[in-house]
């Protein structure tokens, strides 16, 4: 199958684009490859502080200086569900290394914190940041040049995007990412939402909503509905980082330990030490980069990854923005259903057929890019498989032909809707993001006087005291990176659904972020240049009508043209915003954070 056209012109134009830069970053990677252990080089007091505390069998092999040894950085902790299967990944992944030929250091942990602890709360303020930390503490891990691999350990938010930023500075190195897998289905996510709009109605207490929130976070692993946390698993097995089909794989089970050993003895495999060198920085390019984009379209994936893959794209000296993803939007058919978009979770979408079918449905369209370097090898119809058990080893065979439930997970043939689940908005107010592939058609446009607030809170105050019961758009300012850390806007998410529900004409336009879980209510998010920068957002006032059309792809703020020039930004003493754990620690990366179409990197780490 030919590709199609406007995936090759989207494609060119990347190429183009990042011409210069991904020329120096190769370059880079050209020079620190080595055929030769870099840690040949070091010192012998180098080299025995490296390994003094390794088993005498590893120190053997180390002073050899011919087998690979594998880093490992993790993102274990004991508070995310997500992450505590890691426990017992290294002492896994130490045992196949040797297995391999090979050994194995854990190198490394980065911090994790939890967007679902955090979401309405001060310490949120940190979240996006944090993704740099963990592409720092990455970066410091590996700077060592003690390896030859890394696996990376990490499943959630700002996680995955930081881990794979940071291995992208050491881009010699082949890199696998390993995941923890899913927690297994509890209460169903939509009956949850029901719950917590019941809750902020006054309608139910804290002890029905506890019991619900419990039931649906039950145990270890992520979280079920496809947040940023599942969309992240979605791009390493679309980007050919992991192996293929363990996105989705529970933890505890013989399968996921199998993909871990796996996994291990591929990485053991494709160093610069064999054969088959396949370094991260070959296999994270424009094309990669671009199949990304379509995985996160055809499957209505966090709009947190219109930030995220661009900075991870920069890290690789590709150069992307929110036009790429709005053309690419037009093309590419949306093919999964799962909450928010839908009633299923993770789990019914990898019983369905999953990643595998998903991946050979788009190749056998042409809307996806076959010709890539994957971890797997070369090629991403490595990827239109799926992994089984044969005698207590994973081993791939075809994804299924036909799709187990065609209510989560159909044909480009037959799509849920033939574009994509995000689109750019764009007018006198600057240029957004909105995610369309959980909203109904008919909520799509709303055409409303704007009501301003400065904080989230406020939101949820009018609507306790009975102020919202009108159509609206809530215009919430003072969220972007350097006025706040842009935390998740998701608490706003209840209350306005009630008054959507109860038939008013309502929307959010933000320069802040939704979360990953974002729905039902029509959401433009991420606007640029945020309020702080002088973007224009920060001119609307109370009671201006406010056109967001997702349709046509407008966001205009219908105010008389001399007037709207000559209004001032509206400014805030962000200094006397006294809530905020870390705030003063994070100053400078909020000082030196860019806007959100520039994947808001801060302290110019992915440039």
């Amino acid at each position: 199958m030919s590709l199609h056209p406007g995936l090759v012109e989207v494609t060119q134009r990347v190429i183009e684009r990042s011409k210069e830069s991904r020329s120096r970053y190769l370059a880079r990677l050209e020079q620190a490859a080595s055929k030769e252990p870099v840690r040949k080089g070091l010192a012998c007091t180098n080299q025995a502080h490296a390994w003094a505390a390794m088993p005498e069998t590893d120190k053997i092999m180390m002073r050899e200086m011919r087998q690979p040894n594998l880093a490992i950085v993790s993102a274990y902790n004991e508070m995310l569900s997500a992450h505590q299967p890691f426990e017992t990944f290294p002492a896994i992944i130490k045992k196949a290394a040797n297995q391999a030929g090979a050994t194995a250091q854990f190198a490394g942990g980065v911090p994790a914190m939890c967007d679902g602890v955090t979401q309405g709360q001060p310490g949120m303020e940190l979240s996006l940041f944090s993704r740099d930390v963990i592409a720092m503490s990455t970066a410091v891990a590996l700077s060592h040049n003690m390896f030859d691999a890394t696996l990376c350990l990490g499943v959630c938010d700002k996680i995955v995007p930081g881990l794979l930023i940071g291995a992208l500075q050491f881009g010699h190195l082949p890199t696998i990412f390993v995941p923890a897998g899913p927690m297994t289905t509890g209460i169903a996510n939509k009956e949850k939402n029901i719950t917590r709009q019941l809750f902020a109605e006054g309608k139910v207490g804290r002890d029905a909503l506890l019991a619900s929130e419990e039931g649906s976070y039950h145990g270890p692993g992520t979280c079920t509905f496809f947040g940023t946390a599942n969309s992240n698993q979605m791009l390493m097995e679309i980007m050919g980082l992991h192996m293929p089909g363990a996105a989705f794989t529970n933890p505890g089970t013989p399968l996921r330990d199998a993909l871990t050993v796996a996994a291990t003895k591929r990485a053991a495999q494709i160093t610069a030490l064999g054969n088959e060198f396949i370094p991260v920085g070959k296999v994270i390019d424009e094309k990669a980069i671009i199949n990304g984009i379509i995985g996160l379209l055809a499957t209505g994936g966090s709009t947190n990854h219109t930030i995220h893959l661009i900075a991870i794209a920069r890290a690789a000296g590709v150069i992307i923005n929110w036009s790429d993803f709005n053309d690419l939007s037009a093309i590419i058919p949306l093919l999964a259903k799962v909450y928010p978009n839908g009633a299923a979770d993770v789990n019914h979408f990898h019983a369905a057929g999953g990643m595998g079918y998903l991946i050979r449905e788009l190749l056998d369209a042409g809307l996806l890019h076959d010709d890539v370097w994957t971890a797997a090898g070369y090629g991403l119809r490595h990827y239109a498989q799926e992994p089984f058990l044969e005698n207590g080893v994973a081993v791939w065979r075809p994804a299924p032909v036909q799709s187990g439930d065609d209510s989560v997970l159909r044909t480009a043939a037959n799509p849920f809707q033939a574009d994509g689940g995000t689109k750019l908005l764009q007018g006198n107010l600057g240029r957004a993001v909105i995610k369309t592939s959980a909203v109904a058609v008919e909520h799509r446009i709303v055409n409303a006087p704007a009501i301003v607030f400065d904080d989230q809170e406020d939101v949820i105050a009018a609507f306790k005291r009975g102020e919202l019961e009108r159509d609206f758009i809530a215009v919430v300012r003072f969220q972007g990176p350097r006025a706040n850390g842009m935390p998740e806007l998701h608490k706003l998410t209840p209350p306005l659904g009630v008054l959507q529900d109860r038939g008013f004409k309502v929307a959010l336009v933000t320069d802040g972020r939704m979360s990953g879980a974002s729905g039902k209510v029509p959401a433009a998010i991420h606007i640029t240049p945020e309020v702080v920068s002088g973007g224009a957002l920060g001119k609307v006032r109370t009671g201006d009508m406010i056109l967001l059309n997702a349709e046509t792809g407008e966001l205009v703020a219908q105010v008389d043209a001399a007037e709207w020039d000559a209004r001032e930004v509206a400014t805030a003493d962000l200094s006397a915003n006294g809530h905020g754990m870390g705030r003063e620690l994070f100053a400078s990366f909020r000082a030196a954070a860019t806007g959100a179409e520039d994947g808001a990197i801060s302290m110019g780490l992915a440039h």
